[in-house]
């Protein structure tokens, strides 16, 4: 009776083991596709955008063009601590900046010139 007890005992704690190492290597599984999921999002998104920016080249686009952009004014920053709306990097001292004249919004030259080149400029006006 007591080895009967034992035995049955033993099974249910190995059957517990199997199935817990399965539901531990189930849910590895999951997050290692999770993970490549958000990679492979992460990479399309990338390649998107390199794309884009070869058709900006050799299309034409509703942005502005390169001498639309250097009409816009530039300084080189020299003030209060600021930061970019585009990379949300504060601005240092003696940066390229660029400020657009209707909102008078700053931003890094070299972060806003791709946006603008990219948006309609009727949303560009503020």
């Amino acid at each position: 009776m007591c080895a009967s007890l034992l035995t049955i005992a033993t099974q249910f704690m190995v059957i517990s083991i199997i199935i817990a190492s399965i539901i531990l290597f189930i849910g590895i599984g999951v997050l290692v596709l999770l993970h490549i999921c958000i990679v492979g999002k992460a990479f399309r998104r990338s390649l998107n955008t390199i794309s884009q920016g070869d058709e900006l080249k050799n299309e034409g686009n509703n942005g502005l063009s390169p001498d639309d952009l250097e009409k816009l004014p530039c300084y080189d920053f020299d003030g209060e601590e600021k930061d970019c709306a585009v990379c949300l990097e504060s601005f240092r001292n003696g940066e390229k900046c660029m400020l657009l004249p209707m909102c008078r919004h700053s931003f890094h030259a070299q972060c806003v010139d791709y946006w603008l080149m990219k948006t309609p400029t009727l949303v560009v006006i503020c």
